[in-house]
């Protein structure tokens, strides 16, 4: 993936520990407002419990990822001048970040669509919706803030679709939206499935074949993916897999990293 959609905080402004709200539950300590700094943001715009965050009731943090539009948004956008700075611009700037997100988003599986080659037929057009949305994100901070977001998702998932549909082939289970929270998905056979927009919250997916699965938009919160094979499924992000559990042995798409904080597992072992 190129850089420039994934999060660079050395030159962002902690834009997500400020425009972005949170409430007091199992993935924050405290509730926050948007627009308002969370109180463990310092003066140089880093986090001052980040090697910590989990540890202190904040795993919704180590979860989230801007897919590189807090950068976008403070070096572009606003051309470097930040909120503190330039507090005229703060309300402008924390409008802007969430929709830049939601573009840096749909560029990310854009980009990934390309790689596919069994969507080779769809590469043309993919590459001009590509084109689309990343002019898009290089507007003005009024037109950002102005922009139909929904109706723009809604253009791009068509083709993500069509994308799905080609590189899955026929055969492969169609779970889209299903509700598979806490279910019992041990060793299950996944290849090829539409798992996108599903529930899988808690699921236990230990051991299961998820190659070439379509992960878009899953919600995989505490989902147990030790020992899993992810090996070749697509639309799946960084955040996703930080949400879950796993281990050494779970195989995961090849550009992923490994969460730190799945469970160190000694190399050959599963837990039964």
């Amino acid at each position: 993936m190129p850089e420039g959609l994934r999060a660079d905080c050395q030159n962002c402004f902690g834009l997500c520990c400020v425009a972005l709200p949170f409430a007091a539950s199992a993935d924050f300590a405290i509730t926050k407002d948007p627009g308002k700094p969370c109180p463990n943001l310092r003066q140089d715009y880093r986090c001052g419990i980040h090697s910590t965050l989990r540890q202190q009731g904040f795993p919704g943090c180590t979860v989230f990822d801007c897919f590189g539009a807090g950068q976008k948004v403070s070096q572009v956008t606003f051309e470097g001048n930040s909120w503190r700075g330039s507090p005229g611009t703060a309300k402008q700037m924390f409008q802007v970040f969430p929709v830049m997100r939601q573009l840096h988003e749909l560029l990310w599986y854009l980009t990934e669509a390309l790689t596919l080659p069994a969507a080779s037929t769809l590469h043309e057009r993919l590459r001009g919706v590509l084109e689309e949305t990343e002019k898009l994100t290089y507007a003005d901070a009024e037109v950002l803030i102005e922009l139909d977001v929904p109706a723009h998702r809604q253009k791009v998932n068509a083709l993500l679709l069509e994308t799905s549909e080609l590189v899955r082939g026929r055969g492969g289970k169609d779970r889209r939206g299903a509700d598979l929270i806490g279910a019992r998905l041990r060793n299950a056979d996944l290849r090829a499935a539409s798992l996108r927009g599903a529930y899988l919250i808690g699921a236990d997916l230990r051991g299961a074949d998820l190659r070439t699965a379509d992960l878009i938009g899953a919600d995989m919160r505490d989902a147990d993916l030790s020992g899993a094979d992810l090996t070749g499924s697509f639309f799946l992000t960084q955040a996703q897999l930080n949400a879950a559990r796993g281990d050494r042995a779970t195989k995961v798409p090849a550009a992923l990293e490994r969460p730190g904080h799945w469970e160190q597992a000694p190399a050959g072992k599963r837990r039964r």
